[in-house]
């Protein structure tokens, strides 16, 4: 890991990048367009999953969305389905649980894996800076573990819980995992075998080598930078929400290889995050974890959600992990 500290590519302005500005009271106007799907909880719909919201809490106008594989609902079949509770990406900035990327990823994943997946909707940097977004997460699993909706309760299989984010929901996925694993007991029946952390969206003051080569296409280190800048709290980038290597990640870590739960981590040699997720995994191995990781060659942050080759190449990598974790 590289010492330098560099600035990031002046030439690249991360608010038009973005498209948002940044406002005198500290929120942000959000430009962008940004296509979202309504749910089909309507069995009768020629889809091959349902999916629908409902309120997490309704102060944060926080909730989730809820895909079941239409397969499920046939009768001769007993046997219910591992649970994923997923965190979409988008820098803790952008983003929705009905945003078509990802209401079109989780779709596609709950059928290829035969699972059902809870995404969560949470609240987003910088009009609520983490933990916000951390707070949210454990909130859903409370409710996870005590709602009384049908979906669930009869065809879930709470004790095979994954939890599992997209870059900044591979951060949240992360440190929800940590918080899960001080109240296990408090979370019952809801059982997490495992976390799964898609290309996970940490950092560090300490530029890396991957970040000063600076060439992802979609996450270039201006924006990489404003991000974090939006998210954190007043704080430097060594912070324990951005660096899993400071604060109390490495102790929480030996809770994580107590109780076996095993971890994914993924990636891309082309993605300027590349070397702080290679560290994540490092540190991991260092604490005994039961840590399993890909990562391809070239590629850019998010290619796997966008390229459909991809796309299904990570599909068949998380049916066999989740297969693996299982336990009857």
């Amino acid at each position: 890991m590289s010492s330098q500290t560099a600035p990031s590519n002046p030439t690249v302005d991360p608010y038009q990048h973005l498209q948002i500005a940044l406002n005198a009271d500290g929120t942000l106007t959000r430009l962008r367009e940004i296509p979202n799907t309504p749910p089909t909880p309507d069995p009768s719909h020629p889809t091959p999953v349902l999916s629908k919201d409902i309120p997490l809490n309704q102060s944060n106008n926080t909730w989730v969305r809820i895909f079941l594989p239409k397969e499920a609902l046939d009768h001769n079949s007993s046997t219910k389905l591992p649970l994923i509770v997923y965190f979409h990406g988008g820098g803790f900035i952008f983003y929705s649980a009905a945003s078509s990327d990802f209401h079109d990823f989780c779709a596609n994943m709950a059928i290829d894996l035969h699972v059902i997946i809870v995404s969560v909707e949470y609240r987003l940097a910088p009009e609520h800076r983490l933990p916000a977004a951390y707070d949210d997460a454990i909130e859903a699993l409370h409710w996870i573990k005590t709602t009384p909706d049908d979906w669930l309760r009869d065809y879930a299989d709470l004790s095979n819980t994954f939890i599992m984010g997209s870059s900044a929901g591979g951060n949240i996925a992360y440190h929800a995992g940590f918080r899960a694993s001080m109240e296990t007991d408090k979370l019952e029946p809801l059982v997490i075998r495992g976390l799964i952390l898609h290309q996970p969206f940490f950092g560090g003051s300490q530029r890396t080598q991957s970040e000063l080569r600076d060439n992802d296409s979609i996450l270039s280190l201006s924006v990489f930078d404003l991000m974090w800048e939006l998210s954190l709290p007043i704080a430097d980038r060594d912070h324990e929400y951005c660096n899993p290597k400071v604060g109390d990640g490495p102790q929480l870590l030996e809770k994580i290889k107590l109780l076996g739960w095993k971890v994914l981590v993924l990636g891309f040699d082309g993605d300027v995050l590349f070397e702080h997720q290679i560290e994540l995994v490092k540190l991991m191995r260092e604490k005994g974890v039961s840590v399993v990781s890909q990562f391809g060659e070239g590629g850019y942050h998010g290619i796997d959600m966008f390229e459909p080759a991809k796309t299904k190449a990570l599909y068949v990598v998380l049916k066999n992990f989740i297969l693996s974790s299982l336990v009857a």
